[in-house]
């Protein structure tokens, strides 16, 4: 009988730990910043439209990213990825230019700069709504003193609109309502994106 039950324990052990291992598994995606976008400006209509990818570093996780996404929305915990488009509540693309670009949904705001060579501006930022330790919060993300990354836009054969894609890496984060510093993330979110839209500068201030 000791032996069964010794027995069934350790089938039972083996069955949790093979579960923990694919969850992981499905889970898991390397956190490379060069891994290729699978939205490539050439199969973006040709309509004004963007889209514009977060991904959290599996460090950034609760229980290293080994849970689904779906669960962990619902206790307001963080995604691996979040994500919107021209699609998404409230999105705008503001202004489209060959150094910097404009995104915005409800609760999002991304702008990118770049410094006059394709590298990343320190200007550059994303505020967005993230599910933080069981909290509801908007964090105001920038990159570090030597970004990370490239923004590239280019004028589509025969048309005056401006397409292109960027990877750029946000090092530091602060709550945008309260002004405080977080100590999240532990590693750099990656923000990954395409866009089309006609050329449009910034409204200059009054």
């Amino acid at each position: 009988m000791k032996t069964s039950v010794k027995t069934s324990l350790i089938i039972i052990a083996l069955a949790l730990v093979a579960c923990l291992v694919g969850l992981f598994w499905l889970g898991s995606r390397p956190d490379d910043p060069s891994e290729t976008f699978a939205e490539s400006v050439s199969n973006v209509s040709r309509e004004p439209s963007f889209e514009a990818r977060v991904i959290v570093p599996r460090s950034g996780l609760p229980f290293g990213g080994i849970l689904p996404d779906s669960l962990v929305k619902k206790f307001d915990g963080t995604p691996r990825e979040l994500r919107i488009d021209h699609t998404s509540p409230g999105a705008q693309i503001g202004s489209v230019e060959p150094g910097r670009l404009e995104l915005s949904a409800d609760g999002w705001d991304l702008l990118i700069e770049t410094d006059g060579d394709g590298g990343i501006a320190p200007g550059t930022r994303l505020v967005f709504p993230l599910g933080l330790g069981g909290r509801r919060l908007r964090l105001d993300c920038r990159p570090a003193d030597r970004a990370t990354g490239y923004f590239r836009a280019t004028k589509r054969a025969g048309s005056t609109d401006l397409g292109g894609s960027f990877i750029v890496e946000l090092a530091t984060c602060k709550n945008a309502e309260s002004g405080k510093t977080t100590n999240w993330p532990p590693a750099p979110l990656t923000v990954r994106g395409s866009f089309v839209g006609p050329a449009r500068p910034s409204p200059q201030p009054k």
